[in-house]
């Protein structure tokens, strides 16, 4: 349970928090998380691991404290932003980023987290200890050895393949695609149906605010785990039965339609808890955070 709050607690900061000064009082979170069955320990459970973790620092205000995201954690929520909200694959320039790394035994744990890491941010298992990417990716390899303090164990190239066989067949090596599209075929079926049987719904405003919210942030957090397994490859290689883009247009659509009335709902706890100026320009009451123009 404490996995999963802290992973909604992401989705919150990234969709939410993030776009309103960054900062929230734990009193708040507690009562947001409480729409999906969070309970108050919970989340000052998945809080406190996240603090350990280096994701969010904590502030004292009178008798209150408040969290923020680190640096670590800004750089992380705003990468993910781009890429769920990106609605077309990048053109490719031909080039493959190569990370090769012999952390010792000793530093399993951060060899293992690293893997992690690099399956994230989209990098493929080419074989042990060699991964790699068609994607521009210098900044988040900066962040992730700096993280951990590796620059001794790992070197980083960018090339290019000359064969003997094709690019197609490093994408076929390094990622299980076939698994990813069935993942999107899932997400398709599930909220296209829901998509059409909300949509006049909350265009007719019959659709409370908070039911919004819940729905919102349920869509971001489910889609957000694409994150994990999608890494994001130009359409130059991708396969010819790529169900993605599809994807990435019904999740923008319905979240267009929720997005007003559930930030409403979400300001509506935010502002009264933690005293917003509305003149702080780090606050606008008409910006909808994420929505593609």
């Amino acid at each position: 349970m404490a996995e999963n709050t802290r992973s909604m607690i992401f989705t919150i900061y990234g969709d939410y928090i993030h776009h309103y000064g960054n900062r929230i009082w734990i009193g708040s979170l507690i009562r947001l998380l409480k729409e999906f069955g969070h309970n108050e320990q919970a989340v000052r459970v998945a809080v406190s691991r996240m603090l350990k973790q280096g994701w969010l620092q904590s502030e004292k205000k009178e008798n209150r404290s408040y969290y923020y995201l680190t640096k670590l954690g800004v750089s992380r929520i705003e990468e993910a932003g781009k890429r769920i909200f990106k609605l077309n694959p990048n053109e490719w320039d031909g080039k493959w980023r190569i990370l090769m790394y012999t952390i010792p035994e000793e530093k399993r744990q951060i060899r293992d987290e690293l893997r992690q890491e690099l399956l994230w941010s989209g990098f493929g298992s080419f074989s042990n200890a060699c991964w790699i990417s068609p994607n521009n990716l210098e900044k988040e390899m900066k962040l992730l050895i700096e993280k951990y303090d590796i620059s001794e164990y790992v070197d980083y190239f960018v090339s290019e393949y000359i064969g003997p066989k094709d690019n197609q067949n490093l994408v076929e090596k390094s990622w299980q695609l076939n698994e990813v599209v069935d993942k999107y075929e899932e997400f398709i079926i599930k909220y296209s149906k829901q998509f059409i049987a909300n949509q006049d719904i909350i265009n007719r405003g019959e659709m409370s605010d908070a039911e919004c919210f819940v729905e919102r942030t349920k869509l971001v957090h489910e889609y957000r785990k694409f994150l994990f397994i999608d890494p994001g490859l130009p359409k130059e290689l991708l396969p010819e039965n790529w169900n993605g883009t599809l994807a990435a247009s019904l999740f923008n659509q319905y979240y267009r339609i929720l997005a007003e009335p559930a930030s409403r709902f979400f300001e509506s706890i935010f502002k009264k808890d933690n005293d917003i100026d509305k003149k702080d320009e780090s606050y606008d009451a008409n910006y909808h955070p994420f929505i593609v123009q």
